[in-house]
């Protein structure tokens, strides 16, 4: 009996989106008791990016989606599928996928939003690959968007120096077997979620003025257990995502984490053994973006012209959940042409 031979899925256009304002340390010590040294030291923070008070996150998707379209050289209307990972959406509900495939003019997709945390691109990416190779689908655009900065507690000076807003996006497209997306893990740990949520706000806890009043409407982070999970499960992760793509450490170009922590960066580079500079940065001069913190990475990278066609490009992520999540991608765009 033959066996079919499933389709292989890659990256063929890839975009980012982040606000113009700027929220520097500097700014942050005026509004609460911190220190740009104790920000940089524990995090790698200098600086973030902020939504304007008239943006949601549907405004801040459809930009990183309309660059990422024109870098795949395709239209809106070729989309299947339009998938947007984010824990900020515009409303409960209509999906704010479903917001942007209408104001993107993606007639002919389906929509749907996806929440993981922090590790949504990655299963945006996962889920994607999985619509392409069965041969349903050949154009799914994931976009990654996050306003965090509207659920962060801007007194609790433990939170609100780590995050800021921003939007990633990637057209997934159809390749040859063995190309493009090697391989992915995607894993969730539920008995840890309680470590990183907003507490109110749903079916759970409905809104009510007592707890507006008490900022439970905010993200609330156990950050020294979470720092713990993530030091120890990123590279476990990596490393399965990794095994499964028949690839090494050394084989890896570009290592493109969710960029929470600088530490945590620091920590995984050093236990999975691949040097600083194939470590791709971005919290410095972003902050915690969540989802949309890997694709906006990505971008950056890809437009600096460093990523070459066949390089190995290792995605790993980790969230709210507790969710942890790895891809192997060989890369075949040509350099970023400025």
């Amino acid at each position: 009996m033959m066996t079919m031979q499933l389709r292989g899925s890659k990256i063929q256009g890839i975009g980012a989106y982040l606000p113009e304002r700027v929220l520097s340390n500097a700014d942050l010590e005026k509004i609460v008791d911190t220190s740009d040294e104790w920000i940089v030291t524990h995090t790698g923070i200098k600086e973030r990016r902020i939504a304007e008070d008239d943006q949601a996150c549907s405004d801040l998707c459809i930009p990183a989606a309309q660059q990422a379209l024109a870098d795949a050289g395709i239209s809106s209307d070729q989309l299947d599928m339009v998938i947007v990972a984010t824990v900020t959406p515009d409303m409960a509900f209509p999906a704010t996928a479903c917001i942007v495939q209408d104001k993107i003019g993606a007639r002919n997709a389906g929509a749907f939003d996806l929440v993981s945390g922090c590790t949504g691109f990655i299963y945006g990416i996962g889920l994607a690959d999985g619509l392409i190779a069965s041969g349903v689908y050949d154009y799914i655009l994931v976009i990654s968007g996050e306003v965090l900065t509207r659920v962060t507690d801007w007194t609790d000076r433990s939170t609100c120096v780590l995050f800021g807003d921003g939007a990633g996006a990637a057209v997934m497209a159809p390749t040859e077997p063995g190309a493009g997306v090697l391989s992915y893990v995607l894993q969730s740990f539920g008995e840890h979620g309680d470590l990183l949520k907003i507490p109110a706000g749903g079916t759970r806890q409905p809104l009510t003025p007592e707890l507006l009043a008490q900022r439970e409407n905010c993200i609330r982070m156990e950050g020294h257990e979470l720092f713990k999970l993530a030091v120890r499960g990123v590279p476990d992760v990596a490393e399965s995502a990794m095994a499964k793509a028949g690839v090494q450490a050394s084989d890896i170009a570009y290592v493109v984490m969710h960029q929470a922590n600088k530490r945590i960066i620091d920590a995984a580079a050093k236990r999975l053994g691949i040097a600083d500079e194939r470590m791709v940065v971005t919290v410095d001069h972003y902050g915690n973006t969540s989802a949309s913190s890997i694709p906006i990475a990505l971008d950056e990278v890809y437009r600096s012209g460093k990523l070459n066609p066949g390089d190995l490009v290792l995605l790993v992520g980790f969230g709210a959940g507790f969710t942890l999540g790895a891809a192997v991608i060989r890369w075949d765009k040509e350099p970023f042409a400025t």
